[in-house]
């Protein structure tokens, strides 16, 4: 993968006692969607944390742009340009929708002029701008994930890592939120996606990324990870061979 915007190199953590990062590497390449599939509890959520600072990191290094920003705070990374959307739903649902993609800017650390970005967030989300003063708890599943990412792409960030996009949205949606991931890339911003539909996810990606067991198993293009005959394998619970790295 040539040019990437984001190297993650061999990193090593866990939460107690227990170890779930074994030394994963990876690199994404600037102006891409790149997936992350793989089974439960192979470390996917684990090292979007540890990459977002979430997680204090026994060993390994994060380096974004060419810099080394282990460890940094949310407020660095936010300013550096790493936006970081986690499952669940994440709003604040007594405020309006126009409120909520403000709250965006409370952590930028440089002036900028917030209306024109708020603008400039519902331009991409029309039906968010149909909604804006509504409360954010009147959105539909699929809406309020619109808003989430909204709020994120408030500071124009260059890297965008989003968790589980899809959960508990209907088909329609799920397209639609796939279709607005396409339009981020071609506006030059960068995805790091985790998507249960891993089928799904791969075919809107440009590479794909298989972790098992907090380890790197697959980099690849996302057609190839695709045609792949080792990922039937990996998600029907299967260990991979260690060749197969």
């Amino acid at each position: 993968m040539s040019d990437p915007i984001l190297d993650v190199q061999n990193l090593v953590g866990g939460y107690g006692k227990m170890t779930i990062l074994n030394g994963t590497n990876f690199s994404v390449p600037k102006g891409s969607i790149t997936t992350v599939i793989g089974p439960n509890g192979a470390g996917k959520s684990t090292v979007f944390k540890a990459i977002f600072g979430l997680l204090k990191l026994r060993e390994g290094k994060v380096v974004f742009k060419g810099r080394d920003v282990t460890g940094l705070s949310q407020r660095a990374l936010l300013g550096a340009g790493i936006c970081y959307i986690p499952q669940g739903r994440n709003i604040f649902g007594e405020l309006s929708v126009r409120h909520n993609i403000e709250l965006g800017g409370v952590a930028a650390a440089r002036d900028f002029d917030l209306a024109a970005r708020v603008e400039a967030a519902l331009d991409v989300f029309p039906v968010l701008r149909k909604k804006a003063d509504r409360q954010a708890s009147t959105l539909s599943g699929g809406e309020q994930k619109q808003l989430e990412i909204a709020r994120g792409l408030l500071l124009e960030p260059q890297l965008v890592l989003i968790d589980e996009p899809s959960i508990g949205l209907s088909p329609l949606m799920v397209q639609q939120t796939f279709d607005m991931l396409k339009q981020l890339r071609d506006r030059g911003v960068s995805v790091l996606l985790i998507e249960q539909n891993a089928r799904s996810a791969l075919e809107i990606s440009d590479y794909g990324i298989v972790l098992e067991l907090g380890r790197t198993r697959i980099i690849d293009k996302a057609d190839r990870v695709l045609a792949d005959p080792r990922i039937g394998q990996l998600f029907l619970g299967g260990a991979m061979e260690e060749t197969a790295a």
